[in-house]
């Protein structure tokens, strides 16, 4: 067999581009970690005698605990290390499976270090910032999770960044009009009719699937922003919505640093860790889920055993934009109260990001956007801390993020097997 495999140019022709691909990114990522190592010991240093402290309880918490207190330079001195092992190792000994798993414990570690330098002598309530990675993270995983349930039936949804903002537009008029419950109603009303659209381009005339997204995506922003422009800057009283506000589980909202980040939220986060809950239970623990994933890999398999690959393919774009309707509704009815031209800022586009990074899988997609959300937490909290840094450079560190991630971390992640074929029934 061996012998066989040596002989067959072709099978050398498949694996040598994989092994050179391979070996390239073992080497960048090696070489990414190196000088990261260099970046924290030479740039985030800070006085020996310096102390960074992390507050976990507020003022109105039940119990009480102690500050985080931590010596600055020398954590910084260990990370940097930590950094340069990661790197050489990669290096030395290859990468294989461990070469993102390096990088994605690397770039861990330069936002603690980060965090660490910019706290060096000041306190900062690290309370406060997990739950703002929790509350920024909603939006990107309701999008990650459109984007699972659309893809997962072999439908690339490039639409999801015009269904969060469909959503934040519908969640802003119609709360202003009917209140908050209604605006999110009719939010997710909203998100499931361009789904529908979507659908009906993609799966009923064939239309291809990233063209009809980039459509649905430039026809809501230039509708939003015309409306934004021209009636709400006029009818304020129809662009004036009451946001949802945080309220506290009781008992499980006293536990310290994990009570305020999970039981202390508003309706986005308790209604998206639901549904990545049962979008996880449904997909991979169902009959029904099985028959979608089966439509996704093998849609002329699946109709031979009598799935409906159009009505299956149907009702999970609609659902897709439900969720990211419920999503959209956040930027409106979950925060600040008002619709403003293009607010979502590319948060589709990153929530795509976050369902690669998670391999299509619910609970993988919400790691990810964890990982956003505390980028975007980050960022916020390094500008109020006055440090050095550009805030220009700051307000990229989501977006670099996505990069390194997608770049980096995912490698050869593989998408469902018929994703983006249209199927037509013999």
């Amino acid at each position: 067999m061996a012998d066989q495999t040596q002989m067959d140019p072709a099978r050398l022709a498949a694996s040598q581009p994989v092994a050179n691909v391979t070996d390239w990114r073992r080497i960048i990522s090696g070489f990414t970690l190196v000088m990261l190592a260099a970046i924290v010991l030479f740039l985030l240093d800070a006085p020996w005698d310096s102390v960074s402290t992390f507050r976990i309880s507020r003022p109105r918490d039940t119990w009480a605990v102690g500050n985080l207190v931590v010596p600055s330079q020398l954590i910084n001195t260990l990370a940097a290390i930590i950094l340069a092992f990661l790197g050489t190792r990669l290096f030395l000994r290859g990468g294989g499976r461990w070469t993102g798993l390096s990088l994605g414990v690397g770039l861990i570690i330069l936002a603690m270090a980060f965090l660490v330098w910019a706290t060096a002598g000041k306190a900062i309530s690290l309370t406060g910032m997990l739950q703002a990675t929790v509350v920024r993270a909603v939006p990107i995983a309701l999008a990650a999770l459109g984007g699972i349930l659309c893809e997962r039936v072999a439908v690339i949804n490039i639409a999801i960044e015009g269904m969060l903002l469909a959503g934040a537009f519908a969640g802003a008029l119609f709360g202003s009009l009917m209140g908050g419950w209604a605006g999110i109603i009719c939010a997710m009303l909203t998100g499931g009719v361009f789904g529908l659209l979507l659908a009906v381009l993609v799966i009923t005339y064939r239309v291809d699937q990233i063209i009809a997204g980039v459509v649905i995506n430039l026809f809501v922003l230039g509708l939003t922003s015309y409306v934004s422009s021209q009636v709400f800057a006029e009818f304020r009283w129809l662009n004036k919505a009451t946001p949802f506000r945080a309220f506290k589980i009781p008992v499980l909202g006293d536990i310290p640093l994990i009570g305020p980040v999970l039981f202390n939220q508003n309706l986005f986060v308790y209604g998206a860790l639901i549904m990545v809950t049962l979008s996880t239970y449904y997909l991979f623990y169902t009959r029904m889920g099985l028959r979608a994933r089966a439509v996704g890999e093998h849609p002329r398999a699946a109709d031979t055993l009598g799935i409906d690959v159009i009505k299956t393919r149907y009702a999970h774009v609609i659902a897709a934009g439900m969720v990211a309707g419920f999503g959209g509704a956040w930027f409106t009815l979950g925060s600040v109260g008002r619709f403003d031209e293009n607010m979502t800022f590319g948060r589709g586009f990153i929530g795509l990001a976050a369902m690669i990074f998670g391999r299509w899988h619910p609970l993988g997609a919400l790691a990810a956007a964890l990982v956003f959300g505390f980028a975007d937490s980050l960022q916020q909290k390094l500008s109020i801390l006055n440090t050095p840094i550009p805030s220009e450079f700051l307000s990229m560190a989501p977006y670099i993020a996505t990069i390194v991630v997608v770049a980096g971390l995912v490698g050869r992640a593989r998408p469902p097997a018929a994703i983006g074929k249209a199927y037509t029934k013999d």
